[in-house]
């Protein structure tokens, strides 16, 4: 799963979160389209072709991330 926004860093998406940003999550390809809403998943980023330079579990509530560990 990627995040939306793109995030170069898992300290830049942390700093949104706790500024009360709109971040949301997908899943590229053809497996889209059935993200969680609620709930906890794994994330990661950049988004390809960048490799992936950090991981990370979120807490989702109303399709919004509003908790990353």
């Amino acid at each position: 799963m990627y995040v939306s926004p793109n995030f170069k860093t898992k300290k830049a998406l942390k700093e949104a979160i706790k500024a009360g940003k709109m971040v949301t999550i997908f899943q590229p390809g053809p497996f889209g389209g059935n993200e969680l809403t609620d709930g906890t998943t794994a994330v990661e980023g950049p988004h390809y072709p960048k490799p992936h330079t950090w991981y990370a579990t979120v807490t989702l509530e109303n399709g919004k991330i509003v908790k990353v560990k």
